[in-house]
């Protein structure tokens, strides 16, 4: 039988190497995996985190290993490149970070062994991801195994998978059952013995015989049915040499159907099932992306908490142990490969190779019901036609590999819906974030309509949505300032506008957790995304998680807004709760200043603002309290100071009808006089791109374009185009200002 025997202890580490160990030098750091070396550096801005070669070297002696007759390494996730070498020789290279891979080490093994793994994450023109808003963490940041086996053995060869497929497809209130196992070098006589057993491990079915497939009905099968009821049973199969036992493998499955349907969205064992969720990036702070079991757990329960029913696990394929938790919990997931920003000609093989892996391994599921083509892959333009082959032959590949899913993508917002490469897919989402990278939030659901009146046959999502909040405070929030008072109020205007459009076939915030983009220089703290509902450490439930808990859990509570803004100056301040319960109370220093009903989950108060005052919230037996201060000045904690910045909002002078940097493009531009200087401003910054058509791919002239831009304040737009090498000087910058400040304000009417 085969035996599994972790090999994550006691591993010699050293940075910036690029050839094999075969000795152990004394000098190298002893670590343990999971390991990045990037844990630290990957998540502290300046966008200068190690990228290149490091070598990890383990001893072993035979005698230590259990016995087989065959010997596999497996690494369940090397980012993003590496090479196997054992005792000198190389066995193995493998591209692609996320996914698990196995070498065959048995020729090679001798009485004392020394196996060294070069792992790669620098910069090349054809591994995924090569240009992504996030930290690409190097190192052995999963487990490593070894796996003795029989020289007759079910598959460890092909992708990485388990060597077994289980296919369940409901008929009536009967599941059809297809298992399908992957056998090397069965011997003549060797028999397959297949069992069924349900959640209490009772056997529902069982057949035995030499045929590597074997079909069963469950009569009323007991449904997998989301976070109702997420049932499963187990397949496994054994290979028999007479009365021995020569090999084992087990998969849990679960019985049930679903379709997406334009009109009525997500529908689960034939009743409608809203998709409404979050996106996970798998890092954390002090971690990056070397997690524990533990870690995988803290995360499942906050996503359950929030009341989530679907995890987008962008922009890879995630570790297995989560995948098992989404089984276990009843979540929706949408699995996707990093095809992701910028589309390489010289990426087409690694774009297949990581989609033949995620489907391999994960292809027995029920959680995961669309497989993920790419992500905002036509940042410079959806006409290439290489892009346009590349993703037909990749949906092409999924249906053929997996005929019980359907294909999705997440477009970027800047993509026109009316391009061939939006209709590749079975369905489709976009990331849109109108509200906070320009436009205003109340965009996003007519935009949704008018791609639904359009596409009517074509099912539509939301990939993701957001925007950043950090531990900054005001009671006058705008789009751009950071604060959590603003991604509260940019929440409850979104819930409010794709919750109640019951034809969006999944919605998935951006994002569950604050995490790392060592190249970010926003919010006043470097190297982090900050759209998390959720701080990257998960100590941390910002409002705006208990705005989504409002919305989708059943679990009886009630939360008090703004507990990290204690310090007011204002005389009446507003104060807003966050209940699924139909009614709260709140009270002041003890005394009730009254009740209000709500049928969006929302309640705002205004509380008078004297001296210092307890609240607290009242909805039916659930209290939450916080503490309001009167101060005569700002807390200057509170507000914003960009790291690195050239220049803070705050900074700008801002005469009484005059315009500034901190107005927005569409007011500047609706008056001439303005629009002539945007004219000038906007010539200088494709000058800079060197590209007369738009910004990294972009048309400049679009009306989405135009919108989504009107919506940022200049300031706003020349930190952004930052990332594009458009660079503004102090003195750019205080010139410009200087130049709207003689420009007249319209007067209102």
């Amino acid at each position: 039988m085969r035996t599994v025997l972790n090999f994550n202890e006691k591993w010699s580490f050293a940075k910036n190497v690029s050839e094999a160990q075969s000795v152990l030098d004394p000098q190298w750091e002893t670590v343990n995996l999971p390991h990045t070396w990037n844990a630290e550096d990957g998540m502290d801005g300046g966008n200068d985190y190690f990228r290149g070669t490091c070598c990890y070297v383990k001893a072993f002696a035979k005698a230590d290993l259990p016995a087989g007759e065959e010997y596999y390494l497996e690494l369940l996730g090397a980012n993003s490149s590496a090479d196997v070498y054992l005792n000198g020789k190389h066995l193995a290279h493998h591209d692609g970070g996320y996914s698990t891979w196995r070498v065959n080490l048995t020729a090679e093994i001798g009485e004392d062994n020394i196996l060294s793994v070069l792992v790669d994450n620098a910069p090349n023109d054809r591994v995924y991801p090569q240009m992504a808003d996030f930290t690409f963490y190097g190192g052995l940041y999963r487990n490593v195994n070894l796996i003795a086996v029989n020289k007759t053995h079910f598959d460890l060869d092909y992708y990485g998978g388990p060597g077994i497929a289980v296919t369940p497809v409901m008929n009536g209130a009967d599941c059809n059952v297809d298992v399908a196992v992957y056998v090397t070098d069965l011997a003549e006589g060797d028999q397959i013995r297949y069992t069924l057993t349900d959640a209490d491990g009772k056997t529902v079915g069982e057949w035995g015989g030499n045929d590597p497939k074997a079909s069963f009905v469950l009569p009323n099968a007991h449904l997998w049915n989301g976070r109702k009821d997420p049932y499963l049973y187990t397949a496994s199969a054994v290979i028999l040499r007479g009365e021995e036992e020569i090999d084992a493998v087990c998969t849990r499955f679960g019985c049930r159907s679903f379709e997406i349907d334009p009109e009525r969205g997500f529908i689960l064992n034939g009743e409608e099932y809203p998709l409404r969720g979050v996106s996970r990036h798998q890092d954390r702070w002090g971690v990056g992306n070397a997690l524990l079991p533990e870690h995988h757990e803290e995360d499942m329960d906050l996503i359950m908490e929030v009341g989530s029913t679907t995890i987008r696990l962008a922009h890879y394929q995630h570790d297995q142990y989560f995948y098992d938790l989404c089984d276990e919990k009843g979540l929706v997931l949408w699995a996707e490969i990093p095809y992701i920003s910028n589309h390489m000609p010289t990426g087409r093989e690694n774009t297949i190779s990581q989609m033949k892996e995620l489907i391999t391994q994960n292809y027995n599921h029920p959680s995961i019901v669309v497989w993920g083509l790419s992500n905002e892959i036509t940042m410079s333009g959806a006409k290439d036609p290489d892009l346009l082959e590349n993703h037909h032959i990749l949906n092409d590949l999924v249906h053929e590999m997996d005929r019980t899913r359907l294909t999705t993508m997440a477009c970027v917002s800047m993509c026109d819906i009316n391009e061939e490469y939006v209709q590749i897919p079975d369905v489709v989402s976009y990331n849109h974030y109108f509200g906070w990278y320009g436009g205003n939030t109340d965009m996003n659901g007519p935009w949704f309509d008018d791609f639904h009146a359009k596409f009517p046959n074509k099912p539509i999502g939301v990939s993701e949505y957001g925007c950043e909040a950090l531990n900054w405070h005001t009671s006058d929030p705008r789009q751009g300032d950071y604060t959590e008072e603003y991604q509260a109020y940019y929440h409850e205007e979104l819930i409010k506008q794709l919750y109640t459009r019951p034809y969006l076939w999944a919605t998935h915030v951006w994002n569950m957790f604050d995490f790392g983009a060592d190249a970010r220089a926003e919010g006043g703290e470097n190297g982090q995304n900050h759209k998390g509902l959720v701080t990257m450490d998960r100590k941390y439930k910002k409002d705006s998680f208990y705005a989504y808990k409002a919305w989708l859990s059943d679990d009886p509570f009630v939360h008090l807004c703004g507990k990290r803004y204690v310090d007011r100056v204002e005389d009446v301040t507003k104060v807003t709760v966050y209940s699924n319960l139909p009614e709260v109370e709140l009270f002041v220093n003890g005394e009730s200043i009254g009740k209000q009903t709500s049928d969006n989950h929302f309640f705002y108060f205004q509380v008078k603002n004297v001296g210092e005052s307890t609240l607290k919230a009242v909805a039916g037996d659930c209290t939450d309290q916080s503490t309001l201060r009167k101060v005569d000045q700002p807390n200057p904690d509170y507000v914003l100071k960009e790291v690195g910045a050239v220049l803070n909002w705050f900074d700008i002078t801002q005469p009484e009808g005059r315009f500034s940097l901190n107005d927005t493009l569409e007011d500047i531009m609706a008056t001439f006089r303005g629009k002539l200087w945007f004219t000038k401003l906007a010539a200088k910054m494709m000058k800079g791109l060197g590209n007369k058509e738009g910004a990294g791919g972009f048309n400049m002239q679009s009306e989405g374009i135009r919108k989504m831009m009107g919506g940022f304040t200049v300031l706003r737009l020349t930190t952004l185009v930052g990332a594009m090498n458009i660079k503004f000087t102090k003195e750019e910058l205080l010139k410009m200002n200087r130049q709207l400040n003689r420009i007249k304000k319209p007067k209102k009417k």
